[in-house]
């Protein structure tokens, strides 16, 4: 049996409607880690979570939910939404994991900031983006990408729009057919946007299909966590970057 503790701890702020990231942080948590997690605030429920409902997470005041997750002193904090910054912006993002550092004092990983990382450890430059965001915030994502240095040249949306709920309940079989639409031959990785979609059970058959990295932001951010905290061990099953995890450099 994988031991669940005694090696580091994973504090993770995850949206309160969020039903998916938990879940799968358990399924890709490294050997001895053990996961700690606190709900947020700052948008409604019962409201489309368009880029003015995201915004507002973005913005919410973090101090209690901190407050409450570092009770458990974990090694690394882990901010579990990744269109609550993409609609800020890059420098947002940053500034965000800063304050985070500064008022916690542990590694701090923020979701969008993890999808960077993780395409600028495999050296990615173009890309093929899918989520089941609203199309101003995808339209939002891509600037922010293009910020970084990475291009979106292909792009894949649902054709509904979509509740807290609807985006958390999104089947697998929807999730491997966005992926799938977003490939393009001249791009390098695929990635699936959303800390609330079903991304991570598809990352190998995608990858399969594809033949090219598949990149999703629960997986990015469970390897910047294992990358800041120098765990290495492959992690067999999530697709290519933690298959990789020790062949990995973090690029910053």
């Amino acid at each position: 049996m994988k031991s669940s503790r005694g090696r580091a701890r994973f504090g993770v702020l995850v949206p309160f409607t969020n039903s998916n990231l938990e879940p799968d942080m358990a399924m890709m948590c490294p050997e001895g880690v053990s996961l700690h997690f606190g709900r947020m605030g700052g948008y409604d429920e019962d409201k489309i979570p368009d880029e003015k409902q995201m915004h507002g997470l973005g913005a919410a005041d973090l101090d209690e939910p901190l407050r409450l997750l570092m009770g458990v002193k974990p090694d690394v904090v882990i901010y579990g939404c990744t269109s609550a910054t993409l609609t800020h912006g890059l420098q947002f993002d940053s500034a965000l994991a800063e304050r985070i550092r500064s008022s916690s004092g542990a590694k701090t990983v923020t979701a969008a900031g993890a999808l960077v990382n993780a395409l600028k450890t495999l050296g990615t430059r173009r890309i093929g983006f899918a989520s089941p965001y609203v199309k101003a915030i995808n339209d939002m994502a891509v600037n922010f990408l293009d910020d970084a240095g990475i291009r979106t040249i292909a792009r894949s949306e649902v054709d509904e729009t979509l509740d807290n709920e609807g985006q958390g309940a999104l089947g697998t079989s929807r999730v491997l057919e966005l992926g799938l639409r977003a490939d393009h031959p001249e791009a390098d990785a695929v990635v699936l946007s959303c800390t609330d979609m079903r991304s991570v059970e598809v990352l190998s058959q995608l990858e399969q299909e594809l033949g090219k990295p598949v990149i999703c932001s629960n997986q990015a951010m469970v390897f910047q966590a294992m990358q800041m905290l120098e765990i290495f061990e492959p992690i067999q099953g999530f697709g290519q970057l933690l298959d990789q995890v020790g062949t990995c450099n973090q690029h910053n």
